[in-house]
């Protein structure tokens, strides 16, 4: 009879992981060191965020008009076309104005995690009997908090916004790496 996996030791399933302890402790570094970077120059991670998010806009509007014209007899030809010119427009915007496209999107952003806040507060205002329901409020209002400190300083905080929580999103994702990969290690031969 096969264990089940909450009762296998960690080390045991840590070696059974089809990956290579190198190449993450690799990895890991890698992201650090591009966090820190990010964090050193937190405007120029905003303006590269927008023109990365530009780019992929612009080539999502591309490929939606080419769609959009290749079936022509659908009845949704026009909400594809339209579709796809706004996000070729956006996309263009962003690339030629990293900064008008850096402050619309620090205000999308802070929007989002003002909904999300809010969401997530109802969410546990419908099941606040639940056993540790109040982590759902903690992590609502944490939530709420952040999006209302971004819309109240917004515009003047779009140019570090979107690039502080891009070097803060490297430094966790190569801290979460480095130590996965240090652990497998340590785990031993597979």
């Amino acid at each position: 009879m096969a264990l089940a996996p909450q009762d296998r030791n960690p080390s045991e399933l840590l070696r059974q992981l089809p990956l290579k302890p190198g190449w993450l402790i690799g990895l890991g570094i890698a992201l650090i060191i591009l966090g820190l970077l990010a964090l050193a120059y937190i405007v120029g991670a905003t303006v590269a965020s927008v023109v990365y998010v530009g780019v992929l806009m612009a080539i999502g509007g591309v490929l939606q008009l080419a769609h959009a014209w290749s079936a022509k007899g659908w009845k949704g030809f026009l909400l594809w076309s339209l579709s796809g010119v706004l996000y070729l427009l956006a996309g263009v915007v962003a690339i030629s104005n990293p900064l008008v496209g850096a402050t619309i999107l620090t205000l999308i952003f802070g929007a989002f995690l003002i909904a999300s806040g809010v969401f997530r507060l109802w969410v546990w205002f419908q099941n606040r009997a639940q056993p540790g329901g109040g982590w759902l409020a903690v992590s609502g209002l944490i939530t709420l908090a952040a999006g209302l400190i971004i819309a109240v300083g917004w515009p003047g905080n779009s140019v570090w916004v979107l690039g502080l929580i891009l070097g803060i999103d490297l430094l966790t994702q190569g801290w979460a790496t480095l130590l996965l990969g240090m652990a497998i290690k340590r785990a031993g031969p597979r």
